[in-house]
């Protein structure tokens, strides 16, 4: 069980840092909700700490740190780690989710950048599709189908995300758009993220990114029958506040470059209001067959691992992590040593 003075603490950090899902969080219930603000108050800290610190690789392998402790039943004494710490007792977490999204941070502290589409998604998969996977775990959900349609909704979210945030990613020498993009248009990467422009082609490229995350979001609707009645109201939330930003991106014309897109209070309450009568309608209408469609490649490792419901048993760790966490310990050491000459 979540300690309750942890569970407040993880409230006050989404209710300031994350104000999309605090605002979808009210519509699911209670039991769902509590492990729920306390997952992602951990999700959020450890992205922050690699988004925002200047140790980036540091703040990997500390979060790795973290992990480990958390699994073993000792977490650091923070109160976002105990409430994770419970979390991964009271659900029987699937090790390989968290690492997912662990492996994720890390491309981000070597900043990897991504060739193709394909690529985006995977790294999307990793940052937003195993956060996804984890609440279906926090509702008791283990159906590979609701788990993919779930996946789907995370790299909508990321891909909005994304498209949202290109200039700011830019001025921060991050870039997210896939590079073969740039390429196709003739444009150097390098010159872009030292001058970033709202370019007819720059304004394509994220309009081709909201396409597909508009595609991703109809084929999520069809999982949110398959999860508890009790929570479908919440995901429905957020699934349409989030989508809410790509449509502010749209009416911005595509230009994520000088302006930054942002959905009003007025405009969540409409959206959770619409959020309310899309679930009440899944109590008559029949499944869709998207339902059964097969997970995006880019996802299907996380809703085998979610699916199979290895919590705290599982200790072996995905290959790909175990390279990139090498490269970033290396890095850190060869780091280390400049310093002290």
């Amino acid at each position: 069980m979540i300690d309750p003075c942890d569970l407040d603490h993880c409230k006050a950090v989404i209710r300031t840092g994350s104000l999309s899902f605090h605002a979808a969080s009210k519509l699911l219930p209670p039991s769902v909700r509590d492990p729920a603000l306390a997952l992602y108050a951990f999700c959020r800290l450890a992205d922050d700490e690699v988004d925002e610190g200047h140790a980036k690789g540091r703040a990997v392998i500390d979060l790795q740190d973290r992990l480990d402790l958390a699994y073993a039943g000792r977490p650091r004494n923070a109160p976002e780690d105990r409430a994770f710490a419970a979390i991964v007792a009271d659900f029987d977490m699937p090790r390989a989710l968290p690492e997912a999204l662990l492996e994720g941070l890390a491309w981000d502290a070597v900043e990897r950048r991504y060739e193709t589409l394909s690529d985006v998604r995977s790294y999307s998969a990793r940052v937003a599709s195993a956060v996804g996977a984890m609440m279906c775990v926090l509702m008791r959900v283990r159906d590979e189908n609701a788990l993919a349609r779930a996946c789907d909704l995370g790299v909508a979210m990321q891909l909005t995300n994304i498209a949202r945030d290109v200039g700011e990613d830019a001025r921060a020498g991050r870039i997210y758009l896939p590079i073969d993009w740039l390429e196709e248009a003739d444009m150097s990467v390098d010159a872009f993220l030292q001058d970033p422009d709202a370019t007819p082609e720059v304004r394509r490229m994220v309009r081709r990114l909201l396409a597909e995350a508009r595609r991703l979001y109809i084929r999520s609707e069809a999982g949110i029958g398959a999860l508890p009645m009790s929570a479908r109201a919440g995901i429905f939330a957020a699934r349409y506040i989030y989508a809410g930003i790509g449509q502010s991106v749209r009416r911005n014309r595509h230009d994520s470059i000088t302006r930054r897109a942002r959905t009003s209070k007025a405009q969540k309450i409409a959206l959770l209001g619409k959020a309310g009568l899309r679930a009440a309608g899944t109590t008559v209408l029949p499944a869709s067959p998207v339902i059964y469609a097969k997970p995006l490649p880019e996802v299907a490792f996380l809703v085998g691992a979610a699916a199979q419901g290895q919590g705290s048993r599982t200790t072996g760790r995905m290959e790909g992590l175990i390279r990139v966490m090498a490269d970033l310990r290396a890095r850190e050491t060869r780091g280390q040593g400049v310093a002290a000459e």
